[in-house]
Order: structure tokens, then sequence, then C-alpha cells
């Protein structure tokens, strides 16, 4: 289908100067349409989004599936607050988290609107039902831009200028191999809060990214999860799997904490959950969802209709064998074609991830040469992200439906743009 251009891109761009704040950071694409691995701007320019609008399309834009349950839902009704009035797409998008837990423990969830929110309730959840208030959190963490959740995240520029911010977080080391941080000091650090910041016994639980997104998609290696779930167990502190950029099949299997054959407590998902709609869920063992008194948990649009009917649409479509059969396939395809970038490049540090939630490290701990990395592949076509505690992280997030012409495509652009400095 033709794509034709917009033609007030100049009142959408000064528009955006004059009435978005300037805390908002963008770039000046103006999207028109977008479809599979593609987005098209008003200028009727294509490019291939190996972004996925900060990893919200695993399944591509505007799957077909999806679409289609989305306008059957608005042919129903657009919203009814599930505390007025259930309805079953809020229902059946839990009954499938339940199917799809990571573990055997029987499960309930809550939906809401956005990671954030997800990982708030989480908090919630666990002081409830642990009586305690204190919630540990990890290095180079990002769990959101709430008060809560700017305490939880590492990175300044999100909570600079915002305090006071909320108390009783405590930041613990996490493994960042590439910068010589191994299991073994982070568990040390660990051990060292507990000595000198706060007692186990006062800790409602550890919060931790399965793979560190906007950290530098950093994964948490095996022993450093499984024995930090063996601490949880022996101080009765819940743990917290924050699955929102790394779960719903983006790793390959639905969520990333099923490499590491670690059950956890409680489970936050969302991003692709809604298939490009608001939605975000806990999910975690019964006894400790049902800890929480009637209405302390809810909102007036979580677990909205039309979302919720989007979702059942995603989780069907990343729980199929085809979809991980592809996903790791496209894993196995990116991760050689970088590691051979890493040989030809040397500015280019380390090549890590999980599956084919990938990211080259730049060697400098500057964001200088990734912003010029993204910048020369947005001109040839290629929308991409930095992420990293210094910026100089390029992460990619293609959908996991993308084609073998798309990825080759994407991958000689890219290729292109860490040479060309």
């Amino acid at each position: 289908m033709e794509t034709q251009p917009v033609h007030n891109v100049a009142d959408v761009r000064s528009g955006r100067e004059r009435y978005v704040p300037r805390g908002i950071a963008t770039t000046d694409l103006v999207v028109s349409r977008a479809e599979g691995a593609t987005v098209w701007d008003a200028d009727g320019n294509e490019y291939l989004d190996f972004a996925g609008g900060i990893a919200c399309q695993n399944l591509g834009h505007n799957p077909e599936a999806v679409v289609r349950a989305v306008h059957e839902q608005v042919d129903s009704y657009l919203h009814q607050c599930f505390m007025v009035g259930m309805y079953e797409p809020y229902v059946e998008v839990c009954r499938r988290l339940d199917e799809l837990w990571p573990g055997e423990a029987p499960t309930k969830s809550v939906l809401v609107n956005s990671g954030a929110e997800a990982i708030e309730n989480a908090v919630k959840i666990a002081r409830a039902a642990t009586g305690r208030p204190g919630v540990i959190v990890f290095d180079r963490a990002f769990h959101g831009r709430t008060n809560l959740t700017m305490a939880m995240t590492s990175k300044l520029v999100y909570k600079q200028g915002f305090g006071p911010l909320a108390p009783e977080i405590y930041r613990a080391p996490a493994p960042y191999p590439y910068r010589g941080v191994t299991t073994g000091d982070a568990l040390g650090g660990l051990e060292l809060l507990f000595k000198q910041d706060v007692d186990p016994a006062s800790v409602a639980c550890m919060v931790l990214e399965t793979v560190q997104g906007e950290g530098g998609f950093i994964p948490m290696p095996a022993d450093f999860v499984q024995a930090l779930k063996g601490i949880c167990d022996r101080h009765e502190i819940l743990y917290v799997a924050d699955e929102v950029q790394s779960g719903c099949g983006r790793t390959g299997p639905v969520w990333a904490i099923e490499h590491l054959g670690v059950e956890p407590d409680l489970l936050v998902s969302g991003k692709t959950l809604g298939g490009g709609l608001p939605l975000a869920a806990v999910t975690g063992r019964a006894e400790v969802m049902d800890s929480v008194h009637p209405g302390g948990l809810g909102g007036t649009f979580g677990g909205n209709p039309v979302s919720s009917a989007a979702a059942c649409v995603v989780l069907d479509g990343i729980r199929t064998p085809e979809f991980r059969e592809r996903a790791d396939e496209i894993g196995r395809v990116i991760g050689s074609r970088l590691e051979r970038f890493a040989e030809d490049n040397p500015e280019v540090g380390e090549i890590r991830g999980l599956g084919p939630m990938l990211a080259i490290e730049l060697a400098a701990p500057s964001g200088d040469e990734a912003r010029r990395v993204t910048t020369a592949a947005r001109e040839e076509g290629l929308l991409l992200l930095s992420c990293g505690l210094y910026g100089n992280v390029i992460r990619l997030l293609p959908p996991l439906t993308a084609t073998d012409e798309e990825l080759e495509r994407g991958l000689s652009i890219l290729d292109r743009a860490l040479q060309s400095g």
C-alpha cells in the first residue's frame, strides 16, 4: 500500500516545540504508518524498525490477529472498569498468564496500564504479604518514572531534580562481567548491604530485571539469580522478576527467567503484552497475591477491555512453537552477524544478550559514538536505540516476526553505520 505524505509535518514539529515539554526527549521523526517491521514517516520515507517502540512490538506492528481482536472488542464496548463490572477479556488474560507461569505454583494476576504501575503494585503486594517495608534493587536498574520507581531506578537522568524520593529502597551490585563485576562481587556487595544498611528481616522483596534493559541489555547470570532466590527463601523475602522488557518472548521463551531455572514469587510484564496498547501485569503465587485486602489493588483503566483483548492474542501467539523457533533463529542470525562486526571494528567492546535480545556495547564509556551510529543508521533507514549507564550500548529490538531479508538489510545498515565514523 502506498503511503501518502502528511502535509503538516512542519506543523507537527513546531507544535511539538510549542506544546510538548522539553523533558520528553524526541527525534524529529514524524510517523504516519507502521506494519510488520516497517515504519513510514510523514514525508513518505521508509524505515526498518529495530526499536519497536521500546520493545513493545515483538510480534511486529499491527499484526492481523491483534488488529482483528481490537476491532471486535471496540464494537462491543471500549471501557468497563473491572471494579464496577467484570468482563471476559480481563479474566482471560489472567488465565493465560497462569498457564504461562514459569513454574508450578497456581497464580493470580492484577492488570494495570504500564510497567512502572505494575512495579509499584508488585511492591505493594510484597509489603502486604510480608509486613515489611524494605525493597532491594540493583545497579543499573530501570523500573519506571513514578516516585517509587524513580527511587528504584539507577540512572540519574530519570530522577535528577525530582526528589525527595520514596524511602526504604536499598541498592545492591549486579553482575556486569564486561566491566569486571562478577557474580561473586555482586553477592559480596549484597552481603555487605545486609551488614551495614538493612536487616534482611525488614526486607519485603528483591526486584531484578532478568535481562537489564535500559541498563545495557545485561543478562543476569544463572548462578547469580539462583543464589538470590536462595537468599530470598532463607530470609522469607519475595523475589520479583521484572520482565517488562525481557518478557513476552523477547528472549525466545515467553519469560527470560525460563532460561535460568528459577521460579519467582512475583513476575511483572508489560510493553509487548498489550500488542501496542497500554497494558501491564503483576502475576504471582496465589496466596501472595491474595494477601492484599479488597480494594487495595485496582485502577480505573487497569486491564482495559481493548488492551486485554489484544493481550489474549499476543499471549496465544508468543507461546506457539513456531514463534519460539523463529525467535531462536533470529537470535542466531543477529548474534553471529554482530560477532563479525566485533572482529572488524575495534570500537566494539562486547556483543551480549540472551536469545534474540541482543546489544553491542562500545568500548568507550561515553554515549557520543552510540549517538553517531544510531543517527547514521536512521539516515539510511534503520531505527535503533541506545541504552546503558554510559549511553554506549546499541540495542536491537526487531520484531521476532521479521523476515530474513529485513534482518539482512537492517544489519547491513548497522554495519555501515559502525564503520562510517
